[in-house]
């Protein structure tokens, strides 16, 4: 019988996951890891998310119901290191990163994985809605889920070819609706439990507070300025911004005005129209090949660059073995350094990278 290690969140669709497999045959050991970096009682229960005491013990209720064994592993420190020191260092540069990828990648994976092979699992699981599947080339890639509407390919694209032949994902076979059905059919106590929204170590979504309190630093004010550099007012820090933003730039021209571009150098973040927020490219750097072993030059996708776009054709050229240029059919809205820009054949996601900016410069 193979053992697989599900990664239980407490939430309907890693409860359902670990149903499944059970069902399925496996050997199933459930799973939640300790992430959250504050050990007081009432903020760990205040949180929630897939972080908090709430997890814990909504996960190990899940875990007795089906009659599988139930543990938590701490993974603060790679958490930490992996995903806030990453998400913080990235602010601070003018970016926006993506710290579920980071977690996906680093944590839920590398270090869940390396974990799980060393207590003798052949296997981790999770309640992802996406499919693992091996290509006739011999490599694995993930395949879109059986609902677009929940498709979760696109904070995968960064997982190895070792993770992913060791990666078990039965949600992606499922509706969201079916699989809270499962739920209820078989009496799971989570079965309407609702979905998490939030970065799990920032409820209050005070991104700039938070790196704030956490580097110990004065976030410094700078220049609005346009795009040929005319001062046009005082911003309160570049960390509040992300191209693309309309809101709360606290600046009025008399007119609708966009972040454009956030230029960390100079403490600059540029304003401009909302035609001047728009790209026909974008660079990517740190580049993750899935179904293909290396992106080749003229090679056409569709790239997804955030998490709910739609996609948009797209042809790809190789400027070193770590920068690809994208060039699209039609130009597209708020390319954003630190997103992820990832790549799709179809349903196959074909690989992907993080958005360097629409030059190179």
């Amino acid at each position: 019988m193979k053992k697989v290690v599900v990664g239980m969140s407490g939430g309907v669709d890693s409860s359902v996951a670990a149903y499944l497999l059970k069902e399925a045959g496996y050997e199933v050991i459930g799973v939640t890891m300790q992430i959250w970096q504050d050990e007081d009682t009432c903020t760990l229960e205040e949180n929630g998310g897939c972080c908090g005491l709430s997890a814990v013990e909504d996960a190990r209720r899940v875990a007795d119901s089906l009659g599988i064994p139930y543990y938590v592993m701490n993974f603060k420190n790679e958490f930490r290191e992996n995903v806030i020191d990453y998400f913080v260092d990235e602010y601070l540069k003018g970016k926006t990163p993506n710290p579920c990828i980071a977690c996906n990648r680093y944590v839920k994976w590398e270090s869940l994985l390396t974990r799980s092979l060393s207590i003798g699992a052949d296997y981790i699981a999770t309640g992802h809605y996406a499919r693992v599947v091996q290509l006739e080339n011999g490599r694995y890639a993930l395949k879109k889920s059986a609902t677009a509407a929940k498709d979760q390919t696109y904070a995968l694209y960064n997982l190895t070819q070792e993770q992913l032949s060791r990666t078990l994902m039965p949600v992606g076979e499922y509706t969201k609706d079916e699989i809270r059905a499962i739920a209820e059919k078989i009496g799971l106590l989570v079965a309407n439990k609702p979905d998490s929204q939030e970065i799990c170590f920032i409820p209050d979504h005070d991104y700039a507070s938070f790196i704030s309190d956490y580097t110990g630093k004065e976030i410094k004010e700078g220049n609005f300025v346009d795009t040929s550099g005319k001062v046009l007012g005082k911003h309160k820090g570049i960390i509040h911004y992300t191209v693309g933003q309309r809101k709360g730039l606290g600046i009025a021209l008399g007119k609708p005005a966009f972040v454009v571009e956030i230029r960390p150098e100079a403490n600059e973040v540029v304003i401009g129209s909302n035609d001047e927020v728009f790209t026909d490219c974008l660079y990517a750097e740190n580049l993750n090949c899935m179904s293909v072993e290396r992106f080749e030059d003229g090679m056409e996708v569709m790239a997804k660059i955030r998490y709910n776009h739609e996609g948009a054709k797209c042809k790809l050229t190789m400027v070193s073995d770590d920068v690809v240029k994208c060039e699209f059919e039609q130009p597209q809205r708020a390319v954003t350094p630190g997103q992820a820009v990832v790549f799709y054949q179809g349903d196959i996601v074909a690989g992907g990278g993080t958005i360097l900016g629409k030059t190179l410069a």
